[in-house]
């Protein structure tokens, strides 16, 4: 059956155009397509690990992010109240070519994947994708837009949290929202910096890093409804609180009450959807799955979800039959799932030990970072897998290590795994 494209994108957020350039790639005719009629600028997905930067290294994304002076930072810090590391993952160690986080702001780099698309992938903006086109067996066979009905062979939903077309599919979704928000400060006039700083504090969470230009973004912990109502008289009374919670941000008392009137508070929570995959539909990014931004995984989880789909309808040639393609989902949708799973896990039990405010969990949270800091081993997994480079869950024995309730062997030298490469 002759179709209008191989391949319709919904949605040109990262991962909607990660999928068009991963599909694109493999020769298919693409048509991404967005609502949005202009790109807006939002304070997410700024950080680029080492795995998904190899990728858009590959697609000639990261010249285009260097030429628009994006910063190489060298890892991760976990830190005190007062600023001292209780934690360091330095990327620099890492085995890759890539060994920095790569950082710029969404929009930017939104701009640089666009302008890199292959050839037979177009982008159209201020169309909206209304609902799903089905044969007589359920099948998706294309979307109808405001401006009409389009066919394809595929349709790639990366429309977003509260995706329509993931719904219309009939696709569940397993979502927990956390009980606090986070606060996000754009500080001008800043000096240099070189690391990602989290901060455990007595509010939970904070964090910090360097922005090109001379900016930093700064997040805060808070609850639901502490800045409603705080206008800018009373935004220095919050401003004081919050050094008084972390007197490492004295310094930075001027620049958050100047950057008071154009923050934002964000929802944040994790979610999986049950399958990857309906017949002819195919989910990315935030359409199939969230995690907390705190561990800088969710923008860089969506690339490697559209790296490793091309990787799977790569066989197939171009030949995108419902028979070939349908079993090539499925085993993509497994696998894939499995992984974002033992994401979605790392990235809830690291954010937990500096959000979660409940007496007990916070006094094994802190405990947890000095002694996972002081343990070669187990420091060294878990950047390597934050890193995009490869999964090595840490075992329950691994969990005790980290609590220091059993001396760990072997904690002063690599993992086995990584002296065998």
């Amino acid at each position: 059956m002759s179709t209008d494209v191989d391949v319709v994108v919904c949605g040109a957020g990262v991962a909607g155009l990660a999928a068009a350039h991963a599909l694109g790639g493999l020769g298919l005719r693409v048509l991404v397509l967005d609502k949005q009629r202009a790109v807006r600028a939002v304070p997410k997905g700024e950080l680029l690990q080492p795995g998904a930067a190899g990728v858009l290294a590959h697609w000639g994304v990261v010249d285009e992010l260097d030429a628009d002076g994006a910063l190489r930072l060298s890892g991760l810090v976990a830190r005190d109240p007062h600023g001292a590391a209780l934690m360091t993952m330095d990327y620099r160690t890492l085995p890759t070519e890539r060994p920095w986080l790569l950082v710029h702001d969404y929009h930017v780099i939104l701009g640089a994947l666009s302008r890199t698309l292959p050839a037979g992938v177009e982008l159209r903006r201020g169309v909206l994708v209304r609902e799903l086109l089905r044969d007589e067996n359920g099948r998706t066979t294309g979307v109808r837009t405001d401006g009409g009905d389009l066919t394809a062979a595929l349709v790639v939903a990366a429309d977003g949290v509260s995706s329509r077309l993931r719904r219309a599919s009939g696709i569940e979704v397993v979502r927990t929202d956390y009980e606090h928000r986070l606060a996000a400060f754009e500080l001008t006039g800043q000096a240099p910096g070189d690391d990602v700083s989290t901060y455990a504090t007595p509010r939970g969470l904070a964090m910090r890093y360097p922005l090109p230009g001379g900016r930093a973004r700064l997040y805060v912990q808070v609850g639901p409804d502490e800045l409603r109502g705080v206008d800018a008289t009373a935004a220095a009374g919050w401003v004081d609180g919050l050094v008084r919670d972390v007197p490492a941000f004295a310094p930075l008392r001027e620049d958050v009450a100047r950057a008071w009137p154009t923050r934002q508070v964000l929802p944040v929570g994790r979610a999986l959807a049950t399958s990857l995959t309906a017949d002819g539909l195919v989910l990315i990014g935030e359409s199939a799955h969230a995690v907390h931004p705190a561990a800088g995984q969710g923008m860089n989880s969506s690339i490697l979800d559209a790296a490793s789909l091309a990787t799977r309808l790569r066989p197939l040639d171009g030949d995108l039959s419902p028979d070939l393609l349908r079993p090539r989902l499925r085993e993509w949708s497994a696998e894939r799932r499995q992984a974002l799973a033992h994401v979605g896990t790392t990235s809830h039990n690291a954010t937990r030990m500096i959000s979660d405010l409940s007496p007990l969990v916070r006094v094994l949270g802190r405990r947890a970072l000095r002694k996972t800091g002081g343990n070669r081993r187990l420091r060294y997994t878990i950047m390597h897998n934050m890193a995009g480079l490869g999964q090595h869950p840490l075992t329950p024995l691994d969990r005790l290590h980290q609590l220091g309730v059993l001396p760990d062997p072997r904690g002063g030298r690599l993992p086995g795994w990584a002296r065998s490469r």
